[in-house]
């Protein structure tokens, strides 16, 4: 069952992703010395992932999903998708006007987006495996909790002894939500009245490609 999950109040925003992973880092202190695999979704997580795999002295890898975004509204998931194809579909899909056609190409695009991503993040290397690890999944945020759903998802499937979502902020439905894909859920922040991530933090700038892949591949 998740834990750690403190009670609805009162938001302070974030500095940036660094004090969110710092303080991220703190919470998950518990595995400090149990050389965790952390795995962050991209982009926007990977540099706090560093923060937190160098804490807990754990090991740095990503786990590769996409949103399906709405028509007409890219940005609002009606779902995601992970590298092997598995596709998570939230509630409100039909709600929002995506029928089936339209999730089949939405599918496609994202999955070749994946395919590239896998090919520029980590050239020349099979994914680290989850099999057997302590894996800490980590994003910088969740709205609808879509993406993470897929990336426990997948790394469920490699049989991890014991899978953990953290977070720095998340409104209390969408983790409501995950409870049946992780172990534990580790979230910093669940706002009463959320509309997006990046209101919690006071900086929260695009991360491009060519921080992820410096971040991967620090030699």
């Amino acid at each position: 069952m998740p834990g750690n999950v403190p009670e609805q109040g009162s938001v302070m925003p974030f500095t940036d992703r660094a004090d969110a992973a710092r303080q991220l880092a703190s919470a998950l202190k518990h595995y400090a010395g149990k050389h965790p695999l952390v795995l962050a979704i991209p982009r926007g997580a990977v540099p706090m992932g560093v923060i937190i795999a160098r804490a807990l002295g754990g090991d740095l890898d990503v786990v590769l999903v996409r949103k399906l975004g709405a028509p007409g509204n890219p940005e609002f998931a009606v779902g995601a998708v992970d590298e092997s194809g598995w596709t998570y579909l939230a509630l409100h899909a039909d709600m929002a006007g995506a029928d089936s056609l339209y999730l089949d190409c939405e599918r496609t695009a994202q999955l070749e987006l994946l395919r590239r991503r896998r090919a520029k993040y980590t050239p020349g290397r099979e994914p680290v495996s989850a099999a057997g690890r302590l894996v800490i999944v980590v994003d910088d945020g969740l709205a609808t909790g879509a993406s993470m759903i897929a990336a426990l998802h997948a790394i469920r499937e490699q049989r991890p002894s014991r899978l953990v979502c953290a977070v720095p902020v998340a409104p209390p439905e969408t983790l409501r939500r995950l409870d049946q894909y992780a172990d534990e859920v580790v979230c910093l922040e669940l706002p009463r009245h959320f509309r997006a991530v990046g209101e919690f933090y006071r900086t929260f700038p695009q991360v491009e490609d060519e921080q992820v892949i410096a971040c991967l591949n620090p030699h």
